[in-house]
C-alpha cells in the first residue's frame, strides 16, 4: 500500500510549447506565444514551459536585447501566469548591475517569482563572452513536486545536475539545442532521467535562427525508468501531459540506486 505521504501529492499537468522563435523580435515572439496559448491550452494546467531565450532566440547581442527585471517580458510572464492560473517558465536575457544573464524565470500566478541563472555558458557559441554565469542551483516546489531548473548546455554536466539525496523529482530543462547535435540531446536526457531517478522534461525550439542554425525540437518528457511520456521532433507543438508521483516513488523503492551514490561537495 502506498503511504499517505505519496498519495497526497497529486498528478502534475505540464504544458510544453516547442516554439518557432522570431529572431531578436521580442514583441513578435510574445504575440505569437500568446496566440498559440490562447488557442491551444484547453484544459487546466499547472505549468507552462517555454524554450530558452523564448523572447529573442539564442542571440549573443546581450546589450541590445537585454531587459530589466521589470521589463515587458517579465510583465508578460506575470500576466500570462495570472491568466492561466499556473506557473510559467522559460529563459530570457536580463541586465542586472551592469551584467547580462541567461535567466530562467519561475513565474507564479500571484506575480511572485524565482529565477535561475544559467551556470554552464556555451563557449563554442561565445555565450561565456557575452553573459555572466550563475553560481547557484535552484529547486522550486509545485503541488508537492520538487523541480530542479536548468538551461540547455547544463544538460552536458551530470555532476552539476546530480540528484543528491533525492532532492528533486523533476529536472526541468529549457533549451535552444541545434539539430546537428540532437542525438546528444536525446541520449543525455534519457541518461539524466535514469541516473537521477527523476522525470526529465526538456523543451527545445524549432526552426532556423538568425545564424541559419536549424533546431529540430525533440522536446520530451522521460520518466525515471527511461520510458517516454512525451516526445515531439521537428514541428512547432503545444501539448499537455500528466505525470504521476506514485509511479516515481515506486521506481525509487524497487530500485533504490540513489542511496548508493557517491557523496561529494560541489564547488562552483
Amino acid at each position: 500500500m502506498e503511504s499517505p505521504q505519496y498519495l497526497n501529492i497529486p498528478n502534475l499537468k505540464v504544458t510544453v510549447f516547442q516554439a518557432y522563435l522570431f529572431w531578436e523580435n521580442i514583441d513578435k515572439n510574445l504575440q505569437n506565444i500568446s496566440l498559440r496559448l490562447s488557442g491551444g491550452v484547453r484544459e487546466k494546467t499547472d505549468l507552462i514551459v517555454l524554450p530558452e531565450m523564448f523572447s529573442t532566440g539564442f542571440t549573443m547581442k546581450a546589450e541590445e536585447m537585454a531587459e530589466e527585471m521589470d521589463g515587458k517580458t517579465m510583465q508578460w510572464l506575470a500576466k500570462t501566469a495570472a491568466n492561466y492560473d499556473c506557473v510559467v517558465t522559460g529563459s530570457l536575457i536580463i541586465k542586472e548591475d551592469g551584467k547580462y544573464y541567461n535567466r530562467m524565470i519561475w513565474m507564479l500566478p500571484s506575480g511572485e517569482f524565482q529565477y535561475y541563472d544559467k551556470h554552464h555558458l556555451f563557449g563554442m557559441g561565445d555565450e561565456d563572452e557575452n553573459y555572466t554565469a550563475g553560481q547557484k542551483s535552484l529547486i522550486v516546489e509545485l503541488k508537492g513536486w520538487k523541480i530542479r531548473l536548468a538551461v540547455c548546455y547544463d544538460l552536458r554536466f551530470p555532476v552539476w545536475l546530480r540528484n543528491k539525496n533525492a532532492e528533486y523529482d523533476i529536472l526541468l530543462l529549457v533549451a535552444s539545442w541545434p539539430d546537428k547535435r540532437s542525438s546528444h540531446w536525446r541520449t543525455l536526457i534519457h541518461a539524466r532521467a535514469i541516473e537521477n531517478q527523476s522525470y526529465v522534461i526538456g523543451v527545445n525550439r524549432v526552426g532556423h535562427d538568425g545564424n541559419q542554425i536549424y533546431h529540430s525540437g525533440h522536446s520530451m518528457c522521460i520518466d525515471p525508468y527511461g520510458n517516454t511520456v512525451y516526445y515531439k521532433p521537428e514541428d512547432e507543438d503545444l501539448y499537455t501531459f500528466s505525470i504521476n508521483y506514485p509511479d516515481l516513488e515506486k521506481i525509487r523503492r524497487q530500485f533504490p540506486f540513489l542511496k548508493d551514490s557517491d557523496n561529494f561537495t560541489l564547488i562552483p
